[in-house]
């Protein structure tokens, strides 16, 4: 398996270099998205300089996050869910192109391919009728020999087994949110670790942890105060010990926000 450079910028945002290529996954290069707050530093903006491609799992403010697109310029290519290319085309990215799961593109020797994914992909929430509304989507990467999967949110679904029969060397999984509580279609540590059962990874990293909070909740005392600083770093730990007590064969990086990606270190205690 050849080794891509990885960058976890934070959430769900992680730099991936393969095949020639630079990949950013739903970048989130910001300060605040809305009321919620960052609780890292950002990153050097230089890791994220002179990517090539941006994929967009779904149209939450937190994955299609319009002033960090814009940041990277309005030129750069970006893949989104069959549905959404219009909407964001008419805020001023021309190089838009829409995928459903099982669709692919190439972009020099890189192959992306859609998968499904189990979550919202409405722009405002599962409960609104207003707006923009697509499937939310995961996406495989392939190239030099290696296949990295990035799930977006989701939901555990047993069509993962699929990716496992595929193969999958890393896999970028979410392990919690930005809250005290999780919403439908999405993972924690313990539904992370029946997913990394599913698709059987070489490799695991988890990702969608440990960068946003509710403005106040980390420092306003509060019953949820606490609760809430320890799922800012709880979680990834939680997963890796979720998947050693299952023994599976997956070695979980855990790797702090703004931080590359070590593949090279050993499995996470």
């Amino acid at each position: 398996m050849a080794s891509p450079d990885l960058h976890f910028l934070g959430h769900s945002t992680v730099r991936v270099g393969l095949a020639g290529r630079t990949v950013l996954t739903d970048p989130l290069l910001a300060a605040t998205v809305g009321l919620l707050r960052r609780v890292v530093p950002l990153p050097d903006p230089a890791t994220w300089a002179g990517a090539d491609l941006v994929l967009i799992s779904h149209l939450h403010g937190d994955h299609l996050h319009l002033p960090s697109l814009r940041s990277l310029g309005r030129r750069i290519r970006v893949l989104v869910p069959r549905g959404a290319g219009e909407w964001l085309r008419g805020r001023g990215f021309p190089r838009v192109d829409e995928l459903s799961a099982g669709e692919g593109i190439r972009d020099g020797d890189l192959r992306v391919t859609a998968v499904r994914a189990e979550h919202s992909g409405h722009r405002w929430g599962p409960r609104s009728t207003h707006g923009p509304d697509t499937e939310a989507i995961g996406f495989l990467l392939e190239g030099d020999g290696t296949t990295v999967y990035v799930s977006g949110d989701t939901g555990l679904y047993d069509g993962m087994r699929v990716l496992g029969d595929r193969g999958v060397d890393i896999a970028l999984l979410p392990v919690w949110g930005w809250g005290p509580t999780l919403g439908p279609g999405h993972l924690d540590p313990v539904t992370a670790a029946d997913a990394a059962a599913l698709i059987r990874p070489r490799i695991a990293v988890p990702v969608h942890w440990g960068t946003l909070a509710l403005a106040g909740m980390t420092a306003v005392p509060s019953p949820w105060r606490a609760r809430m600083r320890r799922l800012l770093t709880d979680p990834p730990h939680a997963f890796a010990t979720e998947v050693a007590a299952r023994g599976l064969p997956t070695r979980v990086v855990v790797t702090p926000p703004g931080s590359a990606v070590d593949l090279s270190l050993p499995a996470a205690a």
